[in-house]
């Protein structure tokens, strides 16, 4: 059954891929100059920060790393772990963000310079690197439910001299809602940590409290089954969003005022 349930979600994000290119479109055909200039500056931007050698250097240390760790799993699964028993190598193949999709998180970050930045999901603590070291003035707070995998994301802080980034441990129903007082205003939220449509959107509406109009929300794996979908498509909604960007793999949030809503789906 298990086997099954693993087929009919690869064939579903197959099918949710296709039809996402076919609506895809390049930088021509965008008629927004803030959507433009994010193309141009942000995702055509092609440079190789100083950063990336450094985190990728872990990234492949970590790819080597046979040790197993036992993953407390709060979210929706994986596709590809059958047990709760996980090989830090495997752990880093198939489930750490890739880095195209890490390296554009931090151009974002380097692009728009906020303050404040909250990740949900640190993993092994790849992503939360580059989101650090894309503005090492801000303030980091990444939340992550497995005690194991957060050890190994503090030695990947501590390898790469991060420090300020927070590990926040323990279940996120919990532990957002008593680390958000602290934040007066969120900046930019990267949402990776449960792929079920009702907390998804449990964490944006009550991250949503602490935004304002230059806030970014991205949220990751916006297609990975029906239900993402649809907490997507309940998050283009809702009347705060004002502008979104579907990059398949991520779906960009804006909150700009007096400006037409706007959907967006951009080729990546």
């Amino acid at each position: 059954m298990v086997q099954i349930i693993r087929k009919d979600r690869l064939s579903s994000r197959v099918s949710k891929y296709i039809s996402y290119k076919k609506k895809a479109v390049s930088k021509h055909k965008v008629h927004s100059p803030f959507v433009f200039d994010l193309i141009v500056d942000v995702f055509e931007n092609e440079n190789s920060y100083y950063s990336f050698p450094a985190v990728e250097l872990i990234r492949k240390k970590l790819l080597l790393t046979k040790r197993t760790l036992t993953v407390e799993d709060m979210g929706a699964g994986s596709r590809v772990f059958k047990s709760n028993q996980r090989k830090i190598k495997d752990i880093v193949k198939y489930s750490a963000q890739k880095p195209k999709y890490a390296q554009l998180l931090f151009k974002l970050v380097n692009y728009y310079q906020p303050n404040t930045i909250l990740e949900l999901g640190t993993s092994l603590g790849l992503t939360t690197a580059y989101l650090a070291k894309a503005r090492k003035k801000a303030k980091v707070y990444t939340f992550e439910g497995s005690p194991e995998i957060g050890e190994v994301a503090k030695n990947t802080f501590k390898s790469l001299l991060i420090k300020n980034a927070e590990l926040v441990q323990g279940n996120f129903s919990e532990t957002l809602p008593e680390t958000l007082p602290k934040i007066a205003v969120l900046d930019f939220a990267f949402f990776d940590g449960n792929h079920q449509k009702k907390p998804t959107l449990e964490y944006f509406n009550q991250c949503l409290e602490k935004a304002n109009e230059q806030s970014i929300f991205v949220f990751d794996d916006i297609h990975w089954s029906d239900e993402m979908t649809e907490a997507w498509e309940e998050i283009k909604k809702h009347p705060e969003v004002t502008l979104t960007i579907d990059i398949f793999q991520f779906g960009i949030v804006f909150f700009r005022k007096g400006v037409e809503k706007q959907h967006f789906v951009l080729n990546y």
